[in-house]
């Protein structure tokens, strides 16, 4: 695996603190989502924390890393559209910020895409050497 592969395995890592972040805040997020109009905030809370660190994961160890970042896209863009719609702030201040998120979810999103495509293109990827973990 060159640098490249590496690089998109190490990306995939912030997924594990978002993830973790919608288990360990769960009382903050489900708020937050309730104030964005979430549907039962309460229960869906879980199921994109549990998407996120499964594509994750399933990029950073290389079991099915195509797959795991396209879970990761899953995960980004509903939340850049449904819970960072700048276009619905009347207050500047709050339009400004949210489409500061807007963009930022999107580019990960974007990063996420690039990852996918580099590893659907990959013809032997096999499971990811940790050793090249710890060589950095």
């Amino acid at each position: 695996m060159d640098v490249l592969g590496l690089s998109g395995r190490i990306f995939s890592l912030w997924s594990l603190g978002a993830g973790i972040g919608h288990f360990a805040q769960r009382e903050i997020v489900t708020g937050y989502g309730a104030s964005k109009v979430v549907p039962a905030a309460g229960l869906w809370v879980p199921v994109p924390g549990g998407v996120v660190i499964l594509g994750g994961l399933m990029v950073s160890v290389g079991v099915w890393p195509d797959l795991g970042a396209l879970l990761l896209v899953a995960f980004l863009v509903p939340t850049a559209v449904l819970m960072h719609g700048f276009w619905h702030e009347a207050d500047p201040a709050r339009e400004a910020n949210e489409q500061t998120q807007f963009l930022t979810i999107r580019s990960l999103a974007g990063a996420a895409l690039a990852v996918f495509a580099f590893f659907a293109a990959e013809d032997d990827l096999g499971l990811v050497d940790l050793g090249l973990l710890f060589l950095l």
